[in-house]
């Protein structure tokens, strides 16, 4: 039995799992995985009526417009309904969601572009080589922790962009509340080659031998711990190499230890999905879904993407990012942010002014109470202490100055350190 994500278990779904043929509650070997099971997972084509939202789908993959979106979401019960089905699109559906002009105007796409663009000639200014997980160390451009570095920069271009409602929609679809954001920008020039096909963190992080360590239960849990997505900074047509999905790969529970192997690695080869993008597109996929970048065989098209991790409250991201820091930066932004909404329900550059203030909260700050010192971050109010979240929201409320939301903070930092 695969246990579904509270949203995906309310969705009625005609697409049913592969019957396992490892019993629930042992270690798996390579020895274990057997293609023809991975085909038969496969088995499945997209039925349109069991996502009523989505504007189309390519190849299997679900395609939504991104103003249809938001329009739906603005409605509490609404937004309910369409959380579920993308929950059931990333689990026993295809396993990838295609928002349509997610970024744009009104998200800064192009204010951001610059900025990134900025980071990576800095970067190579410097002399500095960028390390990647699946390529060739120094062939493409990778910023890493582009998240707080954004902040940084620009806090209030920070706050235009992470205020984007699809971006937060898809990762409470998948994750529940509490989300945490990390970002990296990757910059494919001209010439890079395609990875080989794989999964993502947790486990699609480790070496085969240490992945088998871990029981089959944790195999089926590690795709709902993260969510990963990438946001196209430009025009990304396919010879430019734009990420090449296998879907309905995520429902084959021996998936971490099968993509690092010869004929698994073959099939993919010979039956990927690669779909051509515009700038402002973002795509949305459960990390266990088998992907890897193409090859860009263009001859002018850098393929810049902000690769966005999102993890549960329940894991740890990838990244060590000072979420202090990075709150601090971004409060200003979010003052502002926060009066224009007040009281009221005055639209922003993402709709609601307040929404899109929570989205920036939510990118930014930590929203998770533990780990904490608990002799010092006693939870009287409740089961938990404050989080960064829950304060940067009072300071909001009582309209403090940057200086009096720092010193709260530091003082809350200090109460969680050992």
């Amino acid at each position: 039995m695969t246990i579904a994500p509270p949203s995906a278990q309310s969705t009625a779904s005609s697409t049913t799992l592969a019957p396992s043929t490892v019993p629930s509650a042992r270690r798996i070997g390579p020895a274990d995985c057997r293609l023809d099971d991975f085909v038969a997972a496969l088995a499945a084509e997209t039925d349109p009526a069991e996502y009523p939202h989505a504007a189309r789908t390519e190849r299997g993959v679900l395609f939504y417009d991104a103003a249809d979106v938001r329009a739906v979401a603005a409605d509490p019960q609404r937004r309910l309904a369409l959380q579920d089905e993308l929950a059931q699109a990333l689990f026993t559906g295809p396993g990838i969601v295609v928002f349509a002009g997610a970024f744009g105007e009104e998200s800064a796409l192009a204010e951001t572009t610059a900025a990134f663009t900025a980071m990576v000639a800095e970067q190579r200014a410097a002399g500095a080589t960028s390390g990647d997980h699946f390529a060739a160390n120094g062939v493409n451009d990778r910023i890493w922790n582009a998240l707080g570095k954004l902040a940084e920069r620009d806090p209030a271009l920070f706050a235009r962009y992470y205020a984007n409602d699809v971006l937060a929609l898809i990762s409470e679809s998948w994750l529940g509340p509490m989300y945490q954001v990390t970002s990296a920008i990757n910059v494919v020039n001209p010439g890079g080659v395609a990875q080989q096909p794989h999964r993502d963190y947790h486990l699609g992080f480790m070496e085969p031998a240490t992945a088998a360590r871990f029981p089959l239960n944790v195999h089926r849990v590690s795709p709902a711990l993260t969510l990963q997505g990438a946001v196209a900074h430009v025009d990304m047509p396919l010879e430019s190499g734009p990420t090449m999905y296998l879907p309905y790969s995520q429902r084959y529970e021996l998936g971490y230890l099968a993509f690092n192997l010869p004929e698994f690695r073959e099939y993919f080869e010979e039956n990927y999905v690669q779909l051509p993008l515009r700038a402002g597109d973002a795509v949305f996929f459960n990390p266990a879904l088998f992907h890897a970048a193409g090859s860009n065989v263009s001859s002018d098209i850098a393929r810049m993407a902000n690769l966005l991790q999102v993890s549960s409250a329940f894991g740890r991201a990838m990244e060590s990012v000072d979420r202090s820091a990075l709150v601090r930066a971004v409060y200003p932004a979010l003052v502002e942010l926060w009066a224009t909404g007040a009281g009221s329900e005055a639209s922003g550059p993402n709709g609601d002014s307040r929404r899109a203030a929570e989205n920036v909260i939510a990118a930014s700050a930590e929203g998770y109470a533990f780990p904490s010192n608990l002799d010092l971050d006693q939870p009287l109010d409740g089961m938990h202490g404050e989080t960064q979240a829950e304060l940067t929201r009072r300071a909001l409320d009582a309209g403090w100055d940057a200086d009096a939301f720092a010193a709260e903070l530091a003082a809350l930092d200090a109460r969680h350190r050992p």
